[in-house]
Protein backbone atom coordinates (compact mmCIF):
# COMPACT_ATOMS: atom_id res chain seq x y z
CA UNK A 1 0.00 0.00 0.00
CA UNK A 2 1.48 3.19 -0.85
CA UNK A 3 -0.21 5.74 1.84
CA UNK A 4 0.84 8.79 -0.41
CA UNK A 5 -1.24 7.61 -3.05
CA UNK A 6 -3.83 7.20 -0.28
CA UNK A 7 -4.03 10.18 1.39
CA UNK A 8 -3.93 12.17 -2.05
CA UNK A 9 -7.15 10.37 -2.85
CA UNK A 10 -8.54 10.95 0.70
CA UNK A 11 -7.96 14.70 0.14
CA UNK A 12 -9.51 14.62 -3.19
CA UNK A 13 -12.75 12.65 -2.27
CA UNK A 14 -13.51 14.88 1.04
CA UNK A 15 -13.10 17.83 -1.71
CA UNK A 16 -10.14 19.41 0.78
CA UNK A 17 -7.16 21.17 -0.89
CA UNK A 18 -3.17 20.69 -0.39
CA UNK A 19 -3.15 24.19 0.91
CA UNK A 20 -5.81 23.40 3.99
CA UNK A 21 -4.04 20.21 4.81
CA UNK A 22 -0.85 22.44 4.98
CA UNK A 23 -2.49 25.16 6.78
CA UNK A 24 -3.94 22.16 9.49
CA UNK A 25 -0.35 20.77 9.99
CA UNK A 26 1.68 23.73 10.34
CA UNK A 27 3.99 23.51 6.98
CA UNK A 28 4.58 24.72 3.36
CA UNK A 29 1.96 22.54 0.68
CA UNK A 30 5.23 21.94 -0.36
CA UNK A 31 5.72 19.29 2.19
CA UNK A 32 2.11 17.66 1.55
CA UNK A 33 3.40 17.22 -2.11
CA UNK A 34 6.28 15.73 -0.49
CA UNK A 35 4.06 13.40 1.43
CA UNK A 36 1.68 12.08 -1.68
CA UNK A 37 5.19 10.73 -2.65
CA UNK A 38 6.15 8.89 0.13
CA UNK A 39 5.42 4.99 0.53
CA UNK A 40 4.99 5.14 3.84
CA UNK A 41 4.77 8.02 6.95
CA UNK A 42 5.54 7.93 10.53
CA UNK A 43 2.90 6.46 12.43
CA UNK A 44 2.99 10.08 14.65
CA UNK A 45 2.10 12.07 11.57
CA UNK A 46 0.09 9.23 9.99
CA UNK A 47 -2.03 9.83 13.11
CA UNK A 48 -2.04 13.15 13.33
CA UNK A 49 -2.47 13.52 9.78
CA UNK A 50 -5.96 11.12 10.52
CA UNK A 51 -7.00 13.11 13.33
CA UNK A 52 -7.12 16.36 11.30
CA UNK A 53 -8.77 14.06 8.10
CA UNK A 54 -11.06 13.01 10.33
CA UNK A 55 -10.21 9.33 9.26
CA UNK A 56 -8.27 6.78 9.89
CA UNK A 57 -5.86 5.73 7.61
CA UNK A 58 -4.04 2.95 10.03
CA UNK A 59 -7.38 0.73 9.71
CA UNK A 60 -6.02 0.67 5.86
CA UNK A 61 -2.92 -0.88 7.03
CA UNK A 62 -5.02 -3.47 9.44
CA UNK A 63 -7.06 -4.24 6.65
CA UNK A 64 -4.01 -4.88 4.32
CA UNK A 65 -2.28 -6.89 6.56
CA UNK A 66 -5.63 -8.87 7.29
CA UNK A 67 -5.31 -10.13 3.45
CA UNK A 68 -2.00 -10.64 3.10
CA UNK A 69 -2.12 -12.62 6.45
CA UNK A 70 -5.12 -15.05 4.35
CA UNK A 71 -3.30 -15.08 1.42
CA UNK A 72 -0.13 -16.35 3.16
CA UNK A 73 -2.35 -19.31 5.11
CA UNK A 74 -3.50 -20.27 2.12
CA UNK A 75 0.42 -20.91 0.72
CA UNK A 76 0.80 -23.34 4.12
Amino acid sequence: MHIGNVLRQRLKTDGKSVVWLARELGCHRTNVYNLFDKYSIDTQQLQRISVIMRYNFFKLYCEDTERKIDEDKGRV
